[in-house]
């Protein structure tokens, strides 16, 4: 006990002397489908990006100045020639990114699984726009790069192990022969190695045991940066499959990044999921941060134990916080905010953004398209509690055409409220569940004749999406009905993504568009 005793107060005086006066955080810090972080400073600023698989732009891309606060200045992959995302679905794309900074010149290394491997691509300002890619000999999935003496070594997990090979990071050439360096600890699926140099150790920090229930981080340590490294006795050095963490409301924690603040102090970033209804999750795989105790030629402990908390009650740095999003888009102005992503690479000539208006043409593609890019815009459902409102009209439609509001984990899982235009030429508003083999239309009712928009509504709650509707401009919702949650969760509906919000608009023989006037969104 006394050792204990011992420990904390010496953990406790280690933090509390590093770090200024600012404390607390509330995980996650970047909320909804955010995975695989990776994390690297550069000066007094910190840069974090993520995988985004089949959505388009691709690797979103955080600026911070205390790890704690985190404004999205843009995506890595704005452009098609950088991302090919053609015939790509939900379980491909983009993979785990790693951003570092060296000498200058910050890259991003990366693998699009759909399209051409492992590449990577490089910039002077992030904020400005980043090179074509180069395109990487050595394969698996997951790459890192690591920087020493003029040298750039890439690691990745080809073959079920790590391997690591010296490569020229402006080019892509691969400069030496790949080696295998590590098989990780036993777990299934040794992934996303980063390597760090500290007190004359390389230390090898990898992911194991798959990406749901069972993920942790483990990791080892050699003289040599080619090996052989010996894992950390105490490993993993985060899990929460452990009776410490069968409670608590992360789960699935791992993937993890370390990075050294500029007073001197360790963190990690980490991806991790938040069960509801049960043992499902609907909002994707997060990202979390935890402080890290690094003593000299030691092994990294994760926030004291290796688990991490929704509510951090730990010294942080001074905390810079940005400006709070707006609830409501408006659509003023010909670009869509950072928030906003499109399924594989979109037709732009089938939207029409600006002047307080989203206007959609509608495409044969339609939500169930398992390929190709619809008339549908995106944007991450980041709260557990959550509304989301619309406004829409249809425009010029004809028979079939419908616009409308998505809840959308894969095109065989989704939930949608809708206008569309009848047989009759009339419009009915509908509520429709598509899940796996079974689609049903929930609900359909008669619009009036002189109604010329309508006001859709979506309230998530732990248990159940509320689907809702106001044809007096918003003062009054009528609910329709409601679905259950579990239905679109990873575990039932598969994916790699968390659920997404989309306004789409279809017609079966390319007639009409949907306009929407504005979105709201607000979470808790």
């Amino acid at each position: 006990m006394r050792h204990l005793i011992l420990t904390l107060s010496i953990t406790a005086s280690f933090f509390l002397s590093i770090h200024s006066g600012a404390e607390g955080y509330r995980n996650p810090i970047i909320p909804g489908f955010h995975p695989d972080p990776s994390v690297v400073a550069a000066g007094d600023d910190f840069y974090l990006v993520n995988s985004s698989f089949c959505y388009f732009p691709g690797v979103p891309l955080y600026h911070s100045k205390d790890l704690v606060n985190w404004e999205q200045i843009g995506h890595v992959l704005d452009r098609e020639s950088q991302l090919n995302l053609d015939s790509c679905g939900v379980w491909g794309g983009i993979y785990a990114p790693t951003i570092r900074y060296d000498n200058g010149i910050f890259y991003m290394i990366t693998t699009n699984v759909t399209n051409g491997g492992n590449f990577l691509v490089h910039t002077t300002d992030p904020k400005k726009g980043w090179s074509e890619p180069v395109w990487l000999k050595q394969g698996g999935i997951d790459p890192s790069i690591y920087f020493e003496d003029g040298k750039c070594y890439m690691a990745s997990n080809p073959d079920g192990g790590i391997w690591l090979c010296e490569i020229d990071p402006l080019t892509g050439k691969q400069l030496t022969e790949s080696k295998r360096i590590w098989n990780g600890t036993g777990g299934r699926y040794p992934e996303a190695p980063h390597i760090y140099k500290k007190d004359g150790w390389y230390y090898l920090l990898i992911a194991e045991g798959g990406t749901e229930m069972g993920h942790s981080s483990t990791i080892a340590r050699s003289r040599d940066i080619y090996g052989p490294y010996t894992p950390n006795p105490s490993n993993p050095i985060l899990c929460h499959f452990n009776q410490t963490a069968q409670s608590n409301p992360i789960q699935g924690t791992g993937h993890s990044d370390l990075v050294q603040a500029p007073d001197g102090s360790w963190w990690l970033v980490c991806l991790g999921f938040r069960p509801q209804n049960g043992e499902h999750h609907l909002l994707g795989r997060e990202t979390f941060l935890a402080p890290v105790r690094w003593d000299k030629n030691a092994w990294p402990v994760v926030n004291g134990n290796g688990t991490i908390d929704l509510e951090m009650n730990v010294p942080t740095l001074p905390q810079t916080k940005f400006p709070n999003r707006k609830t409501r888009d408006s659509f003023d102005t010909p670009d869509l905010s950072h928030e906003w992503v499109w399924m594989c690479n979109p037709i732009m000539t089938n939207y029409k953004i600006g002047g307080g208006k989203l206007c959609m043409k509608a495409t044969e593609l339609n939500l169930d398209s398992r390929s190709g890019s619809p008339s549908i815009v995106f944007r991450r459902q980041e709260h557990i509690d959550f509304t989301a409102t619309t406004n829409i009209k249809l425009k010029a439609a004809k028979t079939g055409t419908e616009g409308g509001i998505t809840i959308y984990a894969t095109p065989a899982s989704h939930y949608d409220l809708y206008i569309i235009r009848d047989d009759n030429n009339k419009d009915k508003l509908e509520l429709r569940y598509r899940l796996n083999e079974l689609t049903h239309t929930e609900a359909s009712i008669d619009i009036p004749k002189n109604q010329t928009s309508v006001e859709l509504r979506v309230t998530g709650k732990p248990e159940c999406y509320a689907f809702s509707y106001s044809f007096d401009g918003g003062k009054n919702f009528n609910e329709i009905a409601s679905m259950n949650t579990r239905y679109l969760s990873t575990e039932t509906a598969g994916g790699f993504t968390g659920t997404m919000i989309g306004l789409y608009s279809t017609s079966p023989i390319n007639q009409g568009e949907a306009v929407f006037s504005y979105f709201d969104y607000s979470g808790k």
